[in-house]
């Protein structure tokens, strides 16, 4: 395959560490390793900011348009991908559908279901935008065939699988470090948002410590109402892995997440997961052998303990961003064939 010039357009990018972030990251190296060219575009690039509502440390792109014009226009690129339904998604998908450009986008938010939890806005009016934004697109890239099935029931088309990868160097079991607290730990680790749904895991009579890793608009009201729990803020690179390396079971008890990509850095680290059955799950958990799916988190989180944490690690060492990374590119060929 002749050397292509990509642009990926996302309004959730790095400083604000997110799966999405890490997801796209990974993927641009990796095709960069391939001998493509990547561009990505993210609100750093622009001077202009809002914060996002309910999330004041993500920031976004204020009235995008030109300067993304003028960015696209000089880069030229060959495939066009769509990472987020923000105001750069937005933009983007104006630019290409006035220049008759083919561009693939993404389904990393349930949008509809956060919405209705945090303002009460109805899914059925939220997915009547997600059907006009994702459609258009020549091809959508879901991480599991759960959800594909699923966006497919809410009338989503051109559906097509971009399974995610970890970094298996850096979440490593050597990373492990000395926590304090009883044993057992268990973990949670991501943003603290009402919708992580993570009362569901503090909330639980379990004999050792919690950890909550990671911060959010949540963080303040659950460490007042659960003041045995352990929260530590934001961890990054050696020091997270070291965190998730230290855990004896990392508990996931969302049920929006599309991505579990801490689930495979959890499991990269030897440490077993314990979570709802959710499309995330469906996507990272082999059931009894790198974790344990439950409506009864308590259950799981005792029977995650028993788990090998060699095969959690085995598992995960299956899952590198290389093969994410060659079927990102092959959906973008197949889109752009059509």
């Amino acid at each position: 395959m002749k050397s292509l010039k990509i642009a990926i357009v996302s309004d959730a990018y790095f400083p604000h560490i997110s799966g999405v972030a890490t997801t796209i990251k990974a993927t641009a190296e990796e095709l960069t390793k391939m001998g493509h060219n990547v561009k990505v575009i993210s609100p750093i690039d622009f001077k202009y900011k809002m914060s996002a509502p309910s999330y004041p440390e993500v920031k976004l792109a204020l009235m995008p348009y030109g300067r993304l014009k003028k960015m696209l226009d000089e880069f030229k690129p060959d495939a066009l991908h769509i990472s987020v339904e923000g105001p750069l998604g937005m933009a983007a998908r104006s630019y290409a559908k006035k220049h008759g450009i083919h561009f693939t986008t993404a389904y990393h938010t349930r949008f509809p279901e956060y919405l209705r939890i945090q303002m009460g806005v109805p899914e059925s009016l939220t997915y009547h935008v997600v059907r006009w934004f994702h459609n258009s697109a020549n091809g959508v890239m879901v991480a599991a065939e759960s959800l594909r099935k699923e966006l497919d029931e809410h009338g989503i088309k051109n559906l097509l699988i971009w399974p995610r990868g970890v970094d298996a160097e850096l979440f490593h079991p050597d990373a492990k470090i000395d926590l304090p607290g009883k044993r057992p730990i268990f973990m949670y680790m991501g943003r603290v948002a009402h919708e992580k749904n993570i009362e569901a895991f503090l909330s639980l009579d379990l004999d050792g410590t919690k950890y909550v890793v990671g911060d959010g608009p949540a963080r303040k009201s659950l460490e007042k109402k659960y003041p045995d729990a352990i929260f530590t803020g934001y961890k990054f690179g050696k020091e997270l892995a070291g965190h998730l390396a230290a855990a004896d079971v990392f508990v996931f008890p969302s049920l929006t997440d599309t991505l579990g990509l801490v689930m495979l850095e959890a499991n990269a680290c030897g440490t077993p997961i314990a979570t709802f059955p959710s499309q995330a799950s469906d996507a990272v958990v082999k059931r009894g052998e790198n974790g344990i799916v439950s409506t009864d988190l308590k259950e799981a989180c005792m029977e995650a303990l028993k788990l090998s944490r060699a095969r959690c690690r085995e598992i995960a060492l299956d899952m590198g961003w290389q093969k994410p990374a060659q079927m990102f590119l092959d959906n973008l060929v197949v889109s752009k064939a059509e």
